[in-house]
C-alpha cells in the first residue's frame, strides 16, 4: 500500500476516482448520443472525438478505482456493472442533450471546471493520479477552446441562436453548483495533497463563465440555487435511463468479449 492511500483512506480515494470516472463516462456517453445527428458534419466529427477522449480518460480513472479497491475488478466491471445508486458523477453530465445550444452549454460549463481540476491534479500528491491529469489535460483544453468559441458565435449570433443559448444557460445553472460543494471525502483527499478543495476552484470558473458570457452577449444568471447529490450517489431520473441503454449487452450476456 502506498503513502498516499494510507494518508487518505482507500476509501476517500476511491471515491474520488469514481467522481472523476463516472463524470467523464456518462458525460462521454451523452455527447456519443450525437453521433449522426449533430447539425453539421463538422460537428457530428468534433462531438465523436470529444466523447471519445472523455471514455478515454475514464479508463484511466475507472482503472486506478479498480485497482486501489483490491477487489478483482475492472473498469469495465465498475462502468457496466453497478447501478445508479453507485455512480458518483456530477448530475449536470446526466442532463439531457436537448436542443444543441444545451449540449453546447452544458459541455462548457463542464469544461471550464474540468481543466481547471486537471490542472490541480498535475500537483497531486499521488503520482498516479498527477500522470492521468497530465494525459488529460491537452485534450480538454482542446475541449474548452473549441466549447468557448462555439458559445461565443451562437450567443452572439443570430437572434434564434442568443435565445437558445441563454435558455440552456439559465437550465443548467442550477447543476453548476455542485462542482464546488465538498463533503468528508473531499475534505479527506484535499488534506492528503491528492485533490484540490472543491470550493478553491469556484472563483477561477466564475472569471471563465463571465468572461466567455460577457463576449457571447449572455447574461450569468443571479441564482445561488444548487441541485446536489450525484457525488453520493442521489441522481435524476434521467441517469437510470443512461445505463439501460449503455450497460444493456453487458448485462444481458455476462462476461461477453469481442
Amino acid at each position: 500500500m502506498t503513502t498516499i492511500v494510507q494518508q487518505a483512506s482507500t476509501q476517500a480515494l476511491r471515491e474520488f476516482l469514481l467522481r472523476m470516472g463516472d463524470s467523464t463516462l456518462i458525460l462521454g456517453h451523452r455527447i456519443s448520443e450525437w453521433c449522426g445527428h449533430s447539425p453539421v458534419l463538422e460537428e457530428d466529427i468534433a462531438m465523436a472525438n470529444v466523447a471519445l477522449d472523455l471514455i478515454g480518460q475514464t479508463q484511466f480513472w475507472l482503472g486506478l478505482a479498480a485497482e486501489v479497491e483490491d477487489e478483482g475488478r475492472t473498469a469495465d466491471d465498475l462502468a457496466y456493472l453497478r447501478d445508479a445508486v453507485a455512480f458518483r458523477n456530477l448530475l449536470l453530465v446526466e442532463q439531457p442533450n436537448g436542443d444543441y445550444a444545451h449540449t453546447l452549454m452544458r459541455q462548457f460549463l463542464f469544461d471550464a471546471w474540468h481543466i481547471l481540476q486537471l490542472e490541480a491534479l498535475l500537483e497531486s500528491s499521488d503520482a498516479r493520479v498527477a500522470e492521468i491529469a497530465g494525459k488529460a489535460i491537452k485534450e480538454v483544453s482542446y475541449h474548452l477552446d473549441r466549447t468557448s468559441e462555439m458559445v461565443i458565435r451562437l450567443g452572439d449570433g443570430t437572434a434564434e441562436s442568443h435565445k437558445r443559448m441563454q435558455t440552456a444557460l439559465d437550465d443548467l445553472w442550477s447543476y453548476t453548483g455542485e462542482m464546488f460543494l465538498g463533503d468528508a471525502c473531499d475534505d479527506e483527499v484535499a488534506q492528503a495533497g491528492i485533490a484540490p478543495a472543491p470550493a478553491s476552484l469556484r472563483d477561477a470558473w466564475m472569471q471563465t463563465v463571465r468572461d466567455v458570457m460577457e463576449q457571447a452577449t449572455l447574461k450569468v444568471p443571479d441564482s445561488t440555487y444548487a441541485h446536489r447529490g450525484g457525488k453520493q450517489g442521489r441522481h435524476t431520473e434521467h441517469l437510470g435511463f443512461i445505463l439501460a441503454e449503455m450497460q444493456f449487452l453487458q448485462r444481458a450476456y455476462p462476461g461477453c468479449t469481442w
